[in-house]
C-alpha cells in the first residue's frame, strides 16, 4: 500500500500544477521518475516491489498495449503518402539503420555479447517515444511537417520493433541450444502469426461493429470511448488465451479499425490524454523506484552505451534517412536528436526480463536499457525548451518555399518543383 499511495500523491500534486510545470523544463517522466526513485529510501516500498512483480508487470503491459493501439489507430493512409513523406524514411531506412548501427556498436562496446543479444539490445532501444517528446510535438514554434513526422514515427515504431525484439530472442535461445527450428516455429507462428489475426478480427469486427451502430445511432456519444477502448483490452486476452502477442495484436488491431469505423483514432485518443496518462505515470514512477536497485552496476561500457544509442545509434539513421528531401542541417540535428527512448524500452525489456529466457548477455541488456532510458528522461526533458528556442530561431532564417514549411505527406511533385 505504501507504493500506492504515494502514486496517488504524487498524481494528486502533480495535477494542481500541471500548467505552471507546462513552462518548465521539468516534464512528467521526469518528476514520476524522480519520486519513484526517492521511494527506494522506504524498505516498503521495495518489498511491495519484489512481491508484486507480476501486477506490476501487467499494468505497465496494459499502458503499452493502449500506447500501440492509440498510436496506430490515429495513423491515417494520408500521412504515410508521398515520396519525400517524412514519417516514412523514419519508420523504414531510419529503424533499419537505427537497429543495424545498434547492434553493431553494442558489439563493439559490449565484447561478451553475441550478435542475436546486440539485436535484442539494438530492438528494444530503438523506439521513440512520443510522450517524452511532447513539449515538441505540441509547440507550434515547431513546423506542422516536422511536428507530425516525429509523431507518427513514435507512433509506429514501437509497435514495428516488437516482432525484431522477439526474433532476436528466438535467434538467440536457438543459438543457445534452445531448441533451434522449433524455437522459431513458434515465433512466427504463435506470436507474429496469431498476434497478427488477433489484431485483425478484433479490430475489424469490432471496428465494423463500432461503425454500423454509429450509423444506426444506436450508441451515445460519451460511450463510444469506451467501446473503443474495449478493443485493445480484448487482443490481450485473447491473445493470453492462444499464446499470442498482445503487443502485435494490439497495434494491428489499431490499424484495422480504422476500416469499419473511421473515429476509432478520435475517441482512443480521446481516452488517452484523459485516462491513459496514468498508465504511463505509473510506468515511469516504477522504473525510477527500479533502476535504483541496479545502478550500481552503470560502468563506463553501460553509460557510453546510453550516450550512443542517444546520439550516433539515432542521429546517423536519421540523417541517412531524410538524404533528399531538402531540409536544413538544423532540422536534421532537431529531428535526430529529439528520438526519446521511454514507455516502449522500459516495457519490452521488462517484458524480455520475465520471458526468463536466461541468455548470458541478459544482465548487460537490462543495464544498458535501463541507463539509456534513464538518460534520456533527463537530457530530452531538459533540452526540449531550450531545443524548441534555438532550432525556431534557425528556420525563421529559412524562406517560405524552405522544405520545412511544406504541409504534411508532400509528395514528389514537390520534390521535383525544387
Amino acid at each position: 500500500m505504501v507504493l500506492i499511495a504515494a502514486f496517488i500523491a504524487i498524481v494528486f500534486l502533480y495535477s494542481l500544477v500541471s500548467r505552471w510545470l507546462e513552462k518548465t523544463i521539468l516534464t512528467a517522466p521526469i518528476l514520476f521518475s524522480a519520486a519513484g526513485a526517492l521511494m527506494a529510501i522506504s524498505p516498503e516500498a521495495l518489498n511491495e516491489l519484489a512481491l508484486d512483480r507480476k501486477s506490476l508487470l501487467l499494468v505497465a503491459e496494459l499502458g503499452l498495449v493502449m500506447t500501440l493501439f492509440t498510436d496506430a489507430s490515429r495513423v491515417t493512409p494520408r500521412m504515410l503518402k508521398g515520396h519525400t513523406n517524412l514519417p516514412v524514411r523514419l519508420l523504414s531506412a531510419g529503424m533499419l539503420l537505427t537497429i543495424a548501427l545498434g547492434a553493431l556498436c553494442a558489439m563493439i562496446v559490449f565484447r561478451t555479447l553475441t550478435w542475436w543479444e546486440a539485436g535484442i539490445l539494438a530492438a528494444i532501444l530503438a523506439p521513440t517515444d512520443a510522450g517524452l517528446g511532447q513539449m515538441i510535438v505540441n509547440s507550434k514554434l515547431v513546423p506542422q511537417r516536422i511536428r507530425q513526422a516525429l509523431n507518427v514515427e513514435a507512433g509506429l515504431n514501437d509497435g514495428l520493433a516488437v516482432p525484431f525484439m522477439m526474433f532476436f530472442i528466438a535467434l538467440a535461445l536457438a543459438q543457445e541450444g534452445g531448441g533451434g527450428g522449433s524455437v522459431l516455429t513458434r515465433f512466427l507462428g504463435q506470436q507474429i502469426g496469431y498476434g497478427t489475426l488477433v489484431g485483425l478480427g478484433v479490430g475489424l469486427t469490432g471496428g465494423w461493429l463500432l461503425g454500423l451502430a454509429r450509423r444506426k445511432e444506436w450508441m451515445a456519444e460519451p460511450l463510444a470511448q469506451l467501446g473503443v477502448v474495449a478493443l485493445p483490452l480484448a487482443c490481450v486476452l485473447a491473445s493470453e488465451a492462444i499464446g499470442a502477442s498482445m503487443f502485435i495484436a494490439a497495434f494491428v488491431a489499431g490499424l484495422s479499425a480504422h476500416v469499419g469505423f473511421s473515429e476509432v483514432g478520435k475517441h482512443s485518443v480521446e481516452f488517452t490524454e484523459e485516462w491513459g496518462q496514468l498508465f504511463n505515470y505509473v510506468v515511469f514512477f516504477l522504473f525510477g523506484l527500479l533502476v535504483t536497485r541496479f545502478w550500481d552496476g552503470f560502468t563506463f561500457a553501460i553509460v557510453a552505451y546510453g550516450v550512443l544509442s542517444l546520439t550516433l545509434i539515432r542521429m546517423a539513421p536519421v540523417a541517412i534517412a531524410l538524404r533528399g528531401t531538402g531540409l536544413s542541417r538544423s532540422t536534421v540535428l532537431f529531428m535526430g536528436w529529439f528520438g526519446p527512448r521511454g514507455l516502449a524500452s522500459i516495457v519490452l525489456g521488462l517484458v524480455y526480463l520475465e520471458g526468463e529466457t536466461n541468455l548470458p548477455g541478459e544482465s548487460t541488456i537490462k543495464l544498458a536499457v535501463a541507463a539509456t532510458v534513464l538518460l534520456s528522461i533527463f537530457a530530452h526533458g531538459l533540452t526540449a525548451l531550450p531545443g524548441i528556442g534555438r532550432y525556431a530561431t534557425a528556420i525563421a532564417k529559412l524562406n517560405n518555399g524552405a522544405p520545412e514549411h511544406e504541409p504534411p505527406g508532400s509528395g514528389r511533385k514537390n520534390a521535383e518543383a525544387r
